[in-house]
């Protein structure tokens, strides 16, 4: 296995982990999406996706669908995704994801957690370089139609980087760079193959080792930018 899977496995328990805060993100994500290219989910692609995600995060039908209605009034207000870039205690680089609707806020709320964790928020492009930016999309097994060493030389063309089982629930993930997303999407559907999430993450290129206590000096950062609303997820080059 690779290091996107290793990265996955490290994750899997700490991601969306609060339901109300994995809805309130897929919200959000309903509305940038309606924005960008309408209601329809049959002529919105980036819509489709989104509700592939709250069906595998369980989130009930009815949400989505109000969800929708309100992301289609034009007084809704439209969700801006910032990217912040600096280091933790100890050299840790970290990236931080936030959909906003108001930048001043957030902004404002992520420079207080890096100065209260003796952190340092950094300047555009300062930590990013350190991490590679990646999709990844969970397909049903049974649905590819080949086995999986076949659906691997399928996705070559696809510049895809990693393949593998999760026996867990019968499914199997892949993860390509981000620029691929459309492409891999398209494929994946004009085959009929069942997407059944969908995500894109950045996945550190090193990683450093830290003693405990210096762990939790990182940790108090993490937790203190996650539980912030504005936030979406939080990247670290910490080694778990």
């Amino acid at each position: 296995m690779g290091r996107a899977f290793e990265f996955r496995k490290a994750r899997k328990m700490k991601r969306w982990s609060a339901m109300a805060k994995t809805f309130t993100r897929i919200g959000k994500d309903i509305v940038m999406a309606v924005k960008e290219g309408g209601p329809n989910p049959e002529t919105n692609s980036r819509l489709r996706v989104v509700i592939q995600n709250a069906k595998a995060a369980n989130m009930p039908k009815d949400n989505v669908q109000r969800a929708i209605k309100k992301a289609s009034d034009k007084d809704t207000a439209n969700y801006k995704e910032v990217l912040f870039e600096g280091y933790a205690p100890h050299g840790i680089a970290v990236l931080v994801e936030t959909a906003t609707n108001n930048n001043n806020r957030t902004v404002a709320n992520v420079r207080a957690a890096f100065n209260k964790c003796n952190g340092n928020l950094g300047t555009s492009g300062s930590v990013a370089f350190m991490f590679d930016h990646v999709v990844n999309f969970k397909v049903k097994e049974d649905t590819l139609g080949m086995d999986l060493e076949e659906f691997e030389m399928e996705m070559i063309d696809f510049e895809v980087e990693e393949v593998f089982a999760d026996d867990e629930d019968s499914s199997v993930m892949l993860y390509a760079p981000f620029g691929q997303f459309g492409s891999i999407q398209k494929y994946l559907e004009e085959n009929n193959i069942e997407i059944l999430s969908s995500e894109f993450e950045r996945i550190p290129t090193t990683t450093t080792a830290l003693t405990d206590e210096q762990k939790e000096d990182v940790n108090k950062l993490l937790e203190r930018l996650e539980e912030d609303d504005d936030v979406n997820t939080v990247y670290h080059s910490m080694e778990e």
